[in-house]
């Protein structure tokens, strides 16, 4: 089986790991914002 892996750094809005652990603090925070946006548009 082909599980994605837990995030264990706790940078990754789901349970998963999405690879944010890899991002620049400037990168995550810019990720992190677009997303928290998507969500609230749902």
């Amino acid at each position: 089986m082909n599980e994605v892996p837990k995030c264990g750094c706790g940078r990754s809005p789901i349970e998963n790991c999405i690879g944010w652990h890899a991002l620049s603090e400037e990168e995550y925070l810019k990720k992190k914002e677009a997303y928290e946006t998507r969500q609230d548009k749902k």
